[in-house]
């Protein structure tokens, strides 16, 4: 069973029309549809929006139905030197938890200055970046490859930030373009995928670009566009999660 996890009711609506809904549970004020989605048993869960939501939803769905993979979906902002356009599909290579650590006098600092893993497990030591599973990323860019129902829109692959404020200046676009050389912004991602990882369970993040990180302007934003890419992507490569 998969599980797949996105933040707000827009960014699921296409799956929950082709999801064949077996029960709707609800646990910890969290809803959870059981299914099936494009031949796959799934979980289904909108969250809620930012890092404690992402991170509770995260563990009502890992420590109730011990899924082997959890999908991690929704929109996001790409950074300007990325060379993602609004409508592309952002793939995490590994995720950043973008605002842990500390203010120096010499700037930002994240855990790893401190001294402080935010994961010490028996299996590793992380600070504030968790990198994916390789066999989810090759698989997934190999079931993609020939995929032609994104259009022109096109896949792009790389370092994912996941902030609680969300970035609407481009002077602060580029300071964080700067400090973690990000693909794409996100306020649910790292606390997902921290929980993940205490798990010991194997996870996969996909977003569509909705916007670039820059002055904030909604005016030139597609939301539906991106949610609706993502839901597509999300539904094609099912398959890679029953190969692990």
């Amino acid at each position: 069973m998969i599980a797949l996890l996105c933040s707000v009711q827009a960014e699921a609506e296409l799956l929950l029309a082709k999801t064949a809904v077996k029960k709707s549970i609800i646990i910890g004020s969290k809803s959870v549809i059981e299914g099936t989605l494009a031949g796959r048993q799934i979980l289904l869960c909108i969250g809620g929006m930012g890092k404690v939501n992402a991170a509770h939803a995260t563990t009502l769905l890992l420590s109730q139905f011990s899924p082997h993979a959890l999908v991690i979906f929704g929109i996001g902002g790409a950074y300007p030197s990325s060379g993602a356009q609004v409508g592309d599909i952002a793939i995490a290579k590994k995720e950043i938890a973008g605002d842990e650590g500390v203010m120096t006098p010499d700037g930002f600092r994240d855990a790893e200055y401190i001294g402080i893993p935010l994961i010490r497990t028996a299996h590793s030591t992380m600070y504030t970046t968790y990198p994916a599973s390789e066999p989810f990323l090759r698989r997934s860019l190999q079931a993609l490859v020939s995929y032609q129902g994104l259009g022109s829109a096109k896949v792009h692959l790389g370092t994912f930030v996941t902030l609680s404020t969300c970035t609407g200046t481009s002077a602060l676009a580029r300071t964080l373009e700067e400090r973690y050389h990000g693909l794409c912004e996100n306020m649910e991602g790292a606390a997902a995928v921290q929980v993940a990882e205490l798990h010991n369970t194997p996870w996969f993040e996909v977003r569509g670009i909705s916007n670039i990180v820059e002055d904030r302007n909604l005016d030139i934003w597609d939301i539906p566009a991106a949610a609706d890419s993502v839901q597509k992507v999300v539904m094609h490569v099912l398959d890679i999660f029953e190969k692990q």
